[in-house]
Formats: structure tokens, C-alpha cells, sequence
């Protein structure tokens, strides 16, 4: 067998999406085929975190040999077989700094050392993470200490700057879709507000987007705080000019209250990169809504249904989109490596596939742009002209 041209490494870090696999299998397949020999880290850096330089170490919980048996396997469905974490091996806090592993004895400690170790013991040539704007945060600093990275995005909320679209998004928007559809009927069935609360911890990509489609008479996002009272009176007046007496709103996860404190949170713990896990706010509105109803409806009380999505919009299999996307952005990473290019991020820009230096996910937020695509008066997207915007109705700005 002849000696490979050298070593690549694959992980998936923060939220599944699907997609995952598809992006993985594309990598592998064309990889192999060019002479590499790869490897998929599991649990996303959790996985290079806990590797034993010992060659007789069992190591099996932390990564595997990629091959085309094992990846067509997976290839065409949900999630990630590699696994996934939150783990940021720059914040580690000592309590996850693994038996083995000497000398990070602080609080929270930078174990960035021992990852360049354990990536070099592994004899990795390139690394390719996939993953949000958190996970290859740390892979731009891996690209600053030497290693050679090459990024794909991955994000159910479209927020990572310098593309377009991230893996995810597009099955993500196909069910909110379809599942804010099927929960039309309880909500004209009782003559409701049906207020659903879905993907957005600061864009409000999934809320938009499904409403442009009309999935949702208004949309709620984290760009724009709401006043409840004039959500109230939009949506009494969009009930009631409805055949069957309902209306329906989307509300992103990370959206907040005009007058009210802040995001709502399930619980005061933090991930290793800050963020509380958020939910509830779409409970809250949809109290609000309850009690300001009569004000609008002629002293009449309106009763709401109210659903979070959460993960039922994560799960399964990909759709089209995210089958060809994540095969594009797989090869395009491949084409970088072959023209020895790293430090990038493949994107999608103005419609076509390209690439981005990998630091620009760490030089901006990208959210949506209130003044050109969202009407804060009638709380919903704005129609004014499509000509020339971009397919998802956002730019990526660089």
C-alpha cells in the first residue's frame, strides 16, 4: 500500500445539525481518493482533548479511522456519528482537564498545549472543524499556533459571518415550516394565537425566513425587542380577518421583551463558552398575548397554543439542501488543502461557492439587517424588492 500524502482530521463541535454526515462522508470519500489518510476525532475537541500520547492507550472513545465502508454507513442521515460537544479547550475548567494530564491546575485553564501535542502525536496534517462561530473560534486559534485548518460552517441559526449559508439551516426552515402548518389546526380549531418559539439565540434567520414563506402572520427576532401590545393588536387584527378566527406568530429563542429583562433562560448554567441555555420566551409572549387579548378583541379573552420546536427542527434527516451543500463544502475544503490553503473558511457568497479567511468568524456577528429586511411596525419581513438580494435574504459582508 502506498504511504499516504498525509493526515487528515474531521470533527463536528456545538449543536447537531442535519447535514453532519453528509459533510463528513463528502471530506473522506474525496480525501481517500487523493491519497489521504483521515481521521474523524470524536465528541468534537472533547475528543483531542482526552487523547493518550500511548500508543498502547485505548483511544477509541476519542477517534477513529475514517473509511468509505464507514462513511457511506452514515453519509445520508441525520446528526453526526462522530458525536459532539461544547467543549473549548482554551476555557477548560479543571475539573475536565483529563487524570492523565498534568500541570493545568487553575479554575478555568488554556489547554491549547496540550491539543498541538495530541494533534501532532495523531500526526495530523490538516484539521477540518465543523461547526458554529464557537467551535471555529477555536480553530482560528489553532490556525494561529501553526496548525493548518481548513473550516466548513455548520449552524441551524445562519449566524456564522462570512457565508451565506451554514449546513443546517436549510432543513431547519423546511420544518418549521411544515411543523407551524400542522399546528394551524388546533390553533383554528379553538380559534387561538398559535405562538411557536423556534431556533435564534441572537439572529433571527429561522423566525424570518419561515414567515416570508407564510408560515406565520409575524415573526418575532432577537434583532428587534417586541412591545407585547402591539404584537397583541397585529395579531388580533390578523385573527380576525382569518376565515377560521387565528393568527400565528414565530418567536426566536434569543428574542426579548421591550420593558422586560432581558433573554429567558432555562437555568443559570453556563456552557464552557458562556452561553445559558435559553427557552421560554415564547411561553412568555404567549401570557402576554393571553392577558392583553380583551384590550384588542373587544373585552373578549383570546386563548393561545404555544409550542417550542427545540429539537424536533434538529433532527432527522437532512433535506435537499443540506445533502448538497455539505457535499460542496467537503470537496471545497479538499481543494484548499490540495493547493495547500489553510487558515479558510468555505462559504457560500452571492450565490456561488467560495472561500473566506477563517479569522472572520471572530470579527463580527452576523445578524439580521433590521432596517432592509424587517418591519418593525407590522413586526414581519420586509417586501420592498428582490431583485439582486441574496437567496436567503441576507449578506454575508465581507
Amino acid at each position: 500500500m502506498a504511504k499516504p500524502k498525509g493526515t487528515i482530521a474531521i470533527l463536528t463541535g456545538g449543536g447537531d445539525v442535519p447535514g453532519l454526515n453528509p459533510a463528513i462522508r463528502a471530506v473522506t470519500v474525496r480525501a481517500i481518493r487523493e491519497g489521504y489518510r483521515v481521521v474523524g476525532l470524536r465528541r468534537g475537541w472533547a475528543g483531542v482533548v482526552d487523547v493518550i500520547r500511548d500508543k498502547d492507550a485505548d483511544n477509541s472513545e476519542n477517534f477513529i479511522e475514517l473509511t468509505e465502508k464507514v462513511v457511506n454507513r452514515a453519509g445520508r442521515t441525520g446528526g453526526t456519528f462522530l458525536h459532539s460537544s461544547r467543549t473549548r479547550p482554551s476555557h477548560l475548567p479543571k475539573a475536565r482537564v483529563p487524570a492523565h494530564v498534568s500541570g493545568y491546575d487553575d479554575d478555568i485553564n488554556d489547554f491549547t498545549p496540550e491539543i498541538l501535542k495530541n494533534l501532532d502525536w495523531l500526526g495530523i496534517d490538516y484539521l477540518i472543524p465543523i461547526g458554529g462561530d464557537d467551535t471555529l473560534s477555536y480553530g482560528h486559534r489553532l490556525h494561529q499556533e501553526g496548525m493548518k485548518v481548513v473550516a466548513i460552517p455548520k449552524t441551524m441559526d445562519n449566524d456564522v459571518p462570512g457565508t451565506d449559508y451554514c449546513i443546517g439551516f436549510g432543513t431547519c426552515i423546511t420544518r418549521t415550516i411544515e411543523l407551524a402548518h400542522a399546528l394551524r389546526t388546533s390553533a383554528g380549531s379553538h380559534e387561538r394565537y398559535l405562538v411557536i418559539e423556534v431556533f435564534g439565540r441572537y439572529a433571527g434567520y429561522t423566525a424570518l425566513l419561515p414567515t416570508m414563506a407564510g408560515a406565520a402572520d409575524r415573526c418575532v427576532i432577537p434583532e428587534h425587542p417586541v412591545d407585547v401590545e402591539q404584537l397583541a393588536e397585529l395579531l388580533t387584527i390578523d385573527r380576525n380577518n382569518h376565515p377560521s378566527k387565528y393568527a400565528v406568530v414565530l418567536v426566536s429563542e434569543g428574542a426579548t421583551l421591550a420593558h422586560h429583562d432581558g433573554m429567558s433562560f432555562e437555568g443559570e448554567e453556563a456552557d464552557q463558552y458562556g452561553h445559558k441555555k435559553l427557552g421560554g420566551i415564547g411561553d412568555k409572549v404567549a401570557s402576554e398575548l393571553k392577558r392583553l387579548s380583551p384590550k384588542f378583541n373587544k373585552g373578549q379573552r383570546i386563548n393561545v397554543v404555544s409550542q417550542r420546536l427545540g429539537y424536533l427542527v434538529r433532527s432527522g434527516d437532512p433535506d435537499a439542501l443540506d445533502s448538497i451543500v455539505p457535499m460542496a463544502f467537503g470537496n471545497l475544503a479538499l481543494d484548499l488543502i490540495l493547493s495547500n490553503t489553510p487558515g479558510r473558511l468555505v462559504s457560500v457568497r452571492n450565490g456561488t461557492y467560495d472561500n473566506v479567511p477563517i479569522e472572520v468568524v471572530t470579527g463580527t456577528k452576523k445578524v439580521v439587517d433590521v432596517a432592509k429586511y424587517y418591519s418593525v411596525d407590522r413586526l414581519r419581513p420586509q417586501y420592498k424588492s428582490f431583485n439582486r438580494r441574496p437567496v436567503f435574504i441576507m449578506t454575508s459582508d465581507v
